[in-house]
């Protein structure tokens, strides 16, 4: 599986998106976060990972019978995920990315807990930090706070900028956004990618070529 995880790790979302296509396990339109998602770190290169699912809120003070999962529940929950692992949170609030769960610190335990990233519909601060450290941040975008933020629950189904995501689910993800990679497919995909490639190319390369014409642009995209 790791040496899987390198190969996917070799190709953009947009390609493996593309080649997931190929094999028509699922809608044009889903498995992937939408634009409300975005990479904070492009420097960072892409991210391959498998899921671990939390629920938050970050408005309003907990009551005295608050009974949500809490941390340490979350920290628990991800090491039963299969590494390297990613831990995507849902935020509950609305609007979503009022405080935020991820910063410093907790860029820094859960890296220690086989962690590369977070992918989330909230948001993120300690920029810098993170950056150094290496974490992935995807998110909604940067916030001051961490306000009342707390986690409600883990290891459930969740869905983040449109994406669904269960546990254990396996993401790509790069400065395009993030990708759901059906487990199902998976071996076959770095194939799949390879055609995809030399399919536009051949198509790029006669479009660059002195045979051009453009009354055969049909006809050609048809081809390839």
């Amino acid at each position: 599986m790791d040496a899987l995880l390198r190969t996917l790790a070799g190709y953009d979302s947009p390609t493996l998106a593309n080649a997931i296509e190929t094999f028509d396990v699922q809608p044009r339109d889903i498995g992937f976060a939408d634009s409300r998602v975005r990479c904070m770190f492009p420097e960072l290169g892409r991210m391959v990972a498998f899921a671990a699912t939390a629920t938050i809120v970050a408005r309003g003070a907990p009551p005295p019978d608050w009974t949500g999962a809490g941390n340490d529940a979350l920290y628990r929950h991800a090491r039963t995920v299969q590494a390297p692992r990613v831990v995507v949170v849902q935020d509950l609030d609305d609007p979503p990315a009022h405080g935020s769960l991820w910063g410093e610190v907790h860029a820094t335990i859960f890296g220690a807990l086989g962690c590369v990233g977070c992918v989330t519909d909230g948001a993120v601060r300690d920029l810098d930090e993170a950056r150094r450290l290496g974490f992935h941040f995807y998110a909604a975008g940067p916030a001051v706070s961490h306000a009342y933020v707390r986690v409600e629950t883990v290891g459930e189904p969740v869905e983040i900028g449109g994406l669904s995501v269960a546990p254990g689910d396996l993401l790509h993800a790069d400065r395009h956004g993030v990708l759901k990679i059906p487990l199902e497919i998976a071996a076959e995909l770095p194939a799949a990618a390879d055609r995809v490639i030399e399919t536009e190319q051949a198509l790029l390369g006669w479009v660059r070529s002195a045979d051009f014409d453009p009354e055969r642009l049909d006809e050609m995209r048809a081809q390839h």
